[in-house]
């Protein structure tokens, strides 16, 4: 099981980290130890002093695909889920700065949290799902996927250019703007279409 990840894949978010906007989709991966336990808090790990949430859309395969053309790109998903991306920031400003990969910022351990997935058609579109996180009550990112650079069917067709995808893969397809740090205490909810999918206790 994979976890991919698309990066810079929301204007606003590009532009409120001061990065160049990309010709193409941005691809990083997580392994699976990434995967935060389901009902365990998120622990601010020791060697990050700004660790960031990024709710993003997810993506579940359903069967394997290669070189996969957008047009059947639908057929290769059938659920949509909620995810936080949490990113060592100052980690990865360091390593961004002296062009090293990102993975010690972006793939430790309970990096990737992941909530229950719900059937791809209990909505009208894939191309219209609106999601947001909750901080302390207080919504912090707000998104749709309406406003993404490469929608979700091109993110499948181009990540399986290079990547053979295989049922159970998870695809983080992007955040929105508002990305902040946590704080012990926080507590974090995340919705799609006002269904709460994800409540998190940061640690």
């Amino acid at each position: 099981m994979k976890i991919i990840c698309i990066g810079r894949n929301y204007v606003n978010h590009i532009e409120e980290l001061n990065n160049e906007r990309p010709d193409e989709p941005v691809i990083f991966m997580k392994p699976d130890t990434a995967i935060l336990p389901k009902k365990t808090p998120f622990t601010i790990p020791e060697f990050s002093n700004d660790v960031h949430h990024e709710v993003e859309i997810l993506v579940k395969i359903c069967k394997v695909g290669k070189y996969i053309d957008t047009k059947f790109a639908h057929k290769y998903y059938d659920e949509i889920g909620l995810g936080i991306d949490f990113t060592a920031r100052d980690v990865q400003n360091k390593l961004k700065e002296k062009g090293l990969p990102w993975e010690k910022a972006k793939a430790f351990d309970g990096s990737a949290v992941i909530s229950e997935f719900l059937p791809k058609n209990e909505f009208n579109s894939v191309e219209s799902i609106t999601f947001e996180l909750q901080k302390n009550g207080e919504t912090v990112q707000k998104g749709n996927t309406s406003h993404m650079l490469w929608k979700i069917d091109e993110i499948v067709s181009h990540v399986s250019q290079y990547f053979t995808l295989k049922k159970g893969d998870i695809i983080f397809t992007g955040t929105p703007e508002g990305v902040a740090k946590v704080n012990p205490n926080d507590i974090l909810e995340g919705f799609i279409e006002n269904k709460k999918l994800l409540r998190l206790h940061i640690k």
